[in-house]
């Protein structure tokens, strides 16, 4: 099988590897969407990106951002055609399926303190026991404070984990099917056994409460207004004896949110169509909330662009959706050789072949999917010949076997054209995910190609 590997020239191999060095640091610092928020803003400003609410007028070659509480963001570079002629979008998703901790979660069992969690997202639960895990959110206190926290990544910091149950015992669990052989309610965080000296009632759980007082002023209410999540603790690591590919957590969907954020700051010249990057909140459990695709925010950013462009109106915010063009930049299943029966193989994405657009998703019939326009398909076909981008084609798994969704059919629904690009990934939604170096790289420049060159 041929890959992108096959006709790399050294010159490319260097970029590769730095890059992918690049992403895996980027990784490291953003977990979770509210961490991907921060260190998007950070890299953005250092390229001159400015708020859009604290500019008053928008021109040619401007580049700004909006964030949205937090935890969705927007970016532009303002085009040198009128807004309402459309933009060239690309769109992930920042968030990841993990486990939440729930808001009255602490409590104490047989000398053990614990934490109850509520999973996000599709996981297989049996995959969470027996790992090492830290711990990232946010405290929001009743004065208004917000506590950031931040527990399992130093190198001498605690983590925390799930037990399982031993082999000797485990005759009757082992019977089981897979969804069920860890049930939901059983996916409890183990956080301590030293009893607070003193304390005759629940001495370990008080003295879990002791520390977080210490470290971080914070009470037992404060887990109220907490958002708190429990994610593999460990930076990303290189996979494969020749270290080719990428093993970390949260490669869905941030393989495609850094590449599609580094192919808009990395943008130099003005571009003729408004060029656009949106990463966006909430896509694992349905994108509904006011920060997943389903809110009105990005709609929002458009009508408060074209206000400060001079060009505000109703009609105009619709015309600028309906003539924008899109990306949907979400991963797709990279063929398993150890589970091959589940793929078709003529229409599978392939570790290490490039890019992969993927005409529709959905399940069974089709069923909720957004199906892309032949004529869009042809126009991207261009653009990627045109600067000799590596791509392929796929679905998700055989017919009536698999099924998943993007926000796609979000935007679709806004009346533009849009198609899932993205980058093949082995063991999604696993602990921990495996993508190819050489599909990292790739994606990055066409995702630069078509906000360049989609016209």
């Amino acid at each position: 099988m041929k890959t992108v590997w096959d006709k790399m020239s050294d010159a490319k191999m260097k970029k590769v590897m730095r890059f992918a060095e690049d992403y895996k640091d980027f990784l490291n610092r953003g977990k979770t969407e509210r961490e991907q928020v921060r260190e998007s803003i950070k890299e953005a400003e250092k390229k001159g990106y400015k708020n859009l609410f604290e500019t008053e007028h928008l021109k040619a070659g401007d580049k700004v951002y909006v964030n949205n509480r937090n935890k969705s963001l927007c970016l532009f570079v303002i085009g040198k055609k009128p807004l309402k002629e459309g933009m060239n979008i690309l769109g992930a998703h920042i968030e990841s399926p993990r486990l939440d901790i729930k808001q009255n979660p602490l409590y104490e069992e047989s000398g053990i303190a614990l934490l109850d969690t509520h999973y996000y997202g599709g996981i297989k639960k049996y995959q969470w026991v027996a790992q090492p895990l830290a711990l990232h959110g946010v405290v929001c206190k009743k004065d208004g404070t917000v506590v950031d926290i931040c527990i399992g990544e130093k190198d001498d910091d605690p983590v925390v984990g799930i037990s399982d149950l031993l082999i000797h015992l485990a005759q009757e669990q082992m019977k089981k099917p897979g969804a069920t052989v860890v049930e939901g309610e059983d996916l409890n965080i183990t956080v301590g056994s030293l009893p607070l000296k003193g304390k005759k009632e629940n001495p370990v759980k008080e003295n879990v409460l002791a520390l977080l007082k210490e470290k971080y002023d914070i009470e037992e209410d404060d887990f109220i207004s907490a958002e708190i999540e429990v994610v593999p603790a460990g930076k990303a690591r290189d996979y494969g004896l020749d270290r080719s590919m990428v093993f970390a957590y949260g490669q869905d969907d941030k393989i495609c949110a850094y590449t599609s954020l580094m192919a808009l700051l990395d943008s130099e010249d003005v571009p003729e169509r408004t060029s656009c990057c949106i990463l966006v909140d909430k896509e694992e459990v349905g994108s509904q909330g006011n920060t997943g695709m389903q809110s009105a925010f990005f709609e929002n950013a458009i009508a408060e662009m074209l206000d400060r462009a001079g060009e505000y109106s109703e009609l105009n915010v619709r015309r600028c959706l309906t003539n924008s063009r899109m990306l949907s930049s979400d991963v797709s299943a990279g063929f398993d050789p150890n589970y091959a029966s589940v793929f078709e193989s003529k229409n599978a994405a392939y570790l290490g072949k490039g890019i992969v657009f993927n005409k529709y998703t959905g399940a069974r019939g089709k069923s909720g999917c957004n199906d892309a326009n032949a004529e869009f398909i042809g126009k991207l076909r261009h653009v990627m010949d045109k600067n000799k981008i590596a791509f392929q084609t796929a679905e998700l798994g055989r017919v009536d076997v698999g099924g998943g969704g993007t926000i796609a059919y979000i935007l679709a629904n806004l009346n533009m054209d849009v198609i899932d690009a993205g980058i093949a990934v082995q063991n999604m939604h696993a602990c921990y995910e495996v993508s190819s170096k050489a599909d990292l790289y790739e994606g990055y420049l066409a995702y630069k190609a078509f906000l360049k060159d989609m016209d």
